[in-house]
């Protein structure tokens, strides 16, 4: 029995699943999960000494790659003077000011501990500016695992065959309202039906729970101008896409201003944070100047911050998306062109450091139910082959990738020669 074996035996009998996130149990895959003893650069280093490319990047914190030296640097010094103080501190404002030169329509900020409590202050902070109760949504699109959030929720409900979840009221979701990714017509037909009564559209600008899913051109053009008309709140939750697509995110990328945006992830360098921010008449209804209430004891804390103004100052850097966006074409090219050669349909999405594939012969992947039709266990047999070739893909066929700067030419050849091999094997 290998080490990661024994491990995850163990963690069953203390940890519900063995995981403290489903996707880690490899359960959209089969198998057992790997147990990581370290990441550097590029690569993970599992129990039993296996090292592997990573394309998951902490389900995409890592832009910089794991350990980054600069980032290490500077949180090593950061414990030096403590690690939470539950007040306020210099290097919460410096974040703050790194975030909103770089996506000024965050006129103002609140840090937060994870993505799904910004989603879920965010939705509160909606409804408490407008005086409004329901909100829109999309199929596949996951905002954190919020009661009224976790409905047609993509990634792990996908991945599990779980719409939704046991445990949540229909009552507390009664007021959510549901549409098809890219479907701009649904939207404006729920806004007709309830007219003066949605506080909120909230969507992933680019759909990472789905896998890879980009906006058909126009659609959020057409959010923005369906919110402005109904006067609703646009919710970006940028959770994934913020500092991954783009220097400015995906609202900079598509050149749409949302009201509120949610961040995460990159922001935090790879330790726990959430965000959520906006138009300065919006956020002034948070406590403790308005009466939407939101709080939390490690909010802000000194070394995610530090960790995430030190990310955001690294890719800064003149050309950095430059060189990221192209090391992600590149392996989405060579996977591409790989799967041609052994005559497996395979269709592939990328922007800036975010990527997707497909086992399909659609053309186009625009919804959730274009994802559901792919060859899924075709997927499930890519992943395993490739995980032994030593190449760590998301254990998921509803999960994007990652590519970070430290995936050179030499990880990015390896990984398509890698994939030629499994792909002919599987042709």
């Amino acid at each position: 029995m290998s080490y990661s074996a024994d491990l995850y035996t163990k963690a069953k009998a203390h940890i519900p699943g063995g995981v403290n996130s489903p996707v880690r149990a490899f359960k959209g895959v089969g198998g057992e999960p790997l147990f990581i003893r370290k990441g550097i650069g590029a690569y993970l280093e599992d129990v039993d000494g296996r090292h592997y490319i990573d394309y998951i990047g902490s389900w995409g914190p890592m832009i910089l790659g794991h350990a980054h030296p600069t980032v290490l640097q500077k949180v090593t010094a950061a414990l030096q003077d403590g690690f939470s103080f539950g007040a306020p501190t210099e290097i919460e404002i410096r974040l703050a000011q790194k975030v909103s030169q770089l996506m000024p329509q965050l006129e103002r900020i609140r840090f937060v501990n994870s993505g799904t409590e910004a989603s879920m202050s965010a939705i509160r902070l909606a409804r408490g500016f407008t005086k409004r109760d329901k909100f829109i949504k999309f199929t596949g699109c996951y905002h954190g695992h919020a009661d009224s959030l976790l409905v047609a929720a993509g990634s792990g409900g996908l991945t599990l065959g779980m719409p939704s979840s046991a445990g949540v009221p229909s009552g507390v979701v009664q007021d959510t309202l549901i549409a098809p990714f890219n479907d701009i017509s649904a939207v404006a037909a729920l806004f007709k039906q309830y007219p003066s009564e949605i506080a909120a559209v909230i969507l992933e600008p680019v759909a990472g729970n789905m896998n890879c899913v980009l906006p058909m051109p126009g659609f959020l053009e057409g959010l923005w101008e369906l919110c402005d008309a109904n006067k609703s709140v646009l919710i970006f939750d940028e959770v994934m896409t913020g500092f991954r697509v783009g220097l400015g995110g995906a609202s900079a990328h598509f050149n749409v201003t949302p009201d509120l945006t949610i961040l995460g992830k990159v922001i935090g360098g790879g330790f726990p944070v959430g965000a959520f921010g906006g138009r300065e008449e919006i956020m002034q209804c948070i406590a403790p100047l308005g009466p939407v209430y939101q709080a939390g004891t490690l909010s802000g804390n000194p070394i995610a911050m530090t960790a995430g103004l030190a990310t955001l100052e690294l890719i800064s850097a003149p050309d950095f998306y430059k060189q990221l966006s192209l090391q992600t074409e590149k392996l989405t090219n060579g996977l591409r062109n790989a799967a041609k050669s052994a005559g497996i349909p395979l269709h592939t999405t990328a922007i800036g450091g975010m990527f997707g594939f497909f086992f399909t012969d659609q053309t186009k992947i625009e919804s959730e139910e274009d994802v559901k039709r792919c060859n899924i266990e075709r997927f499930k047999q890519f992943f395993h082959a490739m995980l032994k070739e030593g190449v760590y893909f998301a254990p998921s066929a509803f999960e994007a990738g990652f590519v970070s700067s430290q995936h050179g030419d030499k990880e990015i050849e390896q990984t398509v020669k890698a994939a030629e091999k499994v792909l002919n094997a599987l042709s």
